[in-house]
């Protein structure tokens, strides 16, 4: 039978009814007003909003810890204007200014010790405080959690080719299901994790990866080679694994297929890498250690940096409170393992637990190499070697969190995108957002130069 677009709606509705009258299994939560999927920083203020309204919610987290990058490492707010930040945002950072109010969150510093970190600094008298630890964000969304009654499911995975949709358009969600065999129901869905699993399963429209300049007629899109000037390598670097034996191969994480068409559009992401909390406390460290696996082959182009004249540590090290840090990548080879994520977004789960484990492996190699190589200048080592990770802090990871810095990964393409002209005031008519931090992305690639060169 063909459905005409009434036939079609009755049986929507129809539908719809069925579904969210049928009894649900043991296992099953009763139908509710809102599920988040992914219990990041978003999906935690999205519940509280829909409790404050009187909604009954459900936040479905699908590892074992809330509050996304914000609980992972990410203690650094990047703020270009802290009048931009209102609402559940702020109360967060009020909730972080009180938790360090008082004396006993001080364990390993004194209060008057902690002059703030990088460019979030505090200002006398401010009601917020911008800087602050993995495990102080974590208490005060668990804070949350229990004041506002909020349920949290933890470590279930969406089963991502098992929606229920209405078939009348716009098309909406009745019920998800998770792989554990659990179906949610409700009247509403909201996708808060970085990865956009929901989104992309509910059929919504999204791209990966860098749009040509002509798309949005901008300048600032697509491959980038003449603007890549910051965070770069030293020149002169050769590539191959024997210098100057091409048959010898390029060093690993190279591009063998060169960047591309300037301004052109490609499937390349930007570089993720894990935000460390570290600590110089000798008490709190752990030093950093060769891990099992270790590919020396890999910091061999950092290696030829240093040969080359780099002469700094290759961090951005901002003090968090305790004597703790948010460490993030900084020059031209660091803690961003470029070029090794572009499967990530459309992988599978455990696709994506292998990236996440190289990533991992990458990283801790990395400080290890860092902190002992002698290859590495005296001063750098030293500069070093004296952090290590927190024993405070993911302790079932000896000081390694488990969540990666997913820069980017699905983007949806809505009925508006937002461009390179709105970063550069070009205004919209109904905003519904301030944004406070200049335009900014990370490498995406490593390649081989017209004079034989690496460059990032």
């Amino acid at each position: 039978m063909r459905l005409t677009p009434r036939s079609n709606l009755c049986f929507s509705l129809t539908l719809l009814l069925f579904v969210w009258s049928m009894p649900a299994k043991a296992a099953d939560p009763e139908p509710v007003d809102l599920v988040v999927y992914g219990g990041t920083s978003a999906g935690i203020a999205a519940a509280v909003q829909a409790k404050r309204m009187g909604k009954s919610v459900i936040v479905i987290e699908p590892s074992q810890r809330v509050g996304g990058l914000t609980t992972g490492g990410l203690g650094q707010t990047d703020i270009g204007n802290k009048a931009a930040i209102g609402g559940i945002a702020r109360e967060f950072y009020e909730d972080i200014s009180s938790y360090y109010q008082d004396a006993a969150a001080w364990k390993f510093q004194r209060a008057e010790e902690y002059r703030g970190g990088g460019q979030s600094k505090t200002a006398a008298g401010e009601a917020a405080m911008w800087t602050f630890e993995p495990s102080a964000a974590l208490s005060i969304y668990q804070d949350w959690i229990e004041r506002d009654g909020i349920r949290v499911d933890y470590g279930k995975r969406l089963d991502r080719s098992s929606l229920m949709m209405t078939r009348s358009l716009p098309a909406r969600i009745i019920a998800i299901r998770m792989e554990s065999g659990e179906t949610y129901r409700a009247r509403m869905f909201i996708d808060a994790t970085y990865e956009g699993d929901l989104l992309a399963a509910a059929g919504v429209s999204y791209t990966i990866g860098r749009e040509a300049n002509e798309q949005y007629g901008e300048t600032l899109n697509g491959v980038q080679t003449k603007m890549a000037i910051h965070h770069q390598l030293r020149k002169g670097i050769d590539p191959y694994v024997v210098p100057g034996d091409s048959s010898s191969g390029l060093l690993p994480h190279i591009d063998p297929e060169g960047p591309g068409e300037e301004g052109a559009a490609d499937h390349r992401v930007q570089a993720y890498c894990f935000r460390m909390c570290l600590t110089d406390h000798p008490k709190n460290r752990i030093p950093f250690h060769k891990p099992e696996g270790y590919q020396p082959l890999w910091y061999e182009l950092m290696l030829r940096n240093y040969e080359a004249g780099e002469n700094a540590a290759p961090w951005i090290n901002s003090g968090m409170p305790n004597r703790k840090t948010d460490t993030n990548n900084r020059l031209g080879f660091s803690t961003d393992f470029i070029g090794q994520n572009y499967d990530y977004p459309e992988a599978t789960y455990e696709e994506r637990e292998a990236i996440v484990a190289e990533h991992r492996l990458y990283q801790q190699g990395l400080m290890w190499t860092l902190a002992n190589h002698p290859r590495i200048p005296e001063n750098v080592r030293k500069q070093v070697s004296r952090w290590g990770m927190c024993k405070d802090e993911f302790e079932a990871g000896n000081g390694w969190q488990d969540q990666l810095y997913i820069r980017e990964a699905r983007r949806m393409v809505g009925e508006y995108v937002m461009t390179q002209g709105n970063c550069q005031g070009l205004a919209v008519e109904d905003p519904i957002g301030l944004a406070a931090y200049t335009m900014d992305s990370h490498n995406q690639q490593r390649y081989v130069d017209e004079k034989g060169q690496v460059r990032n």
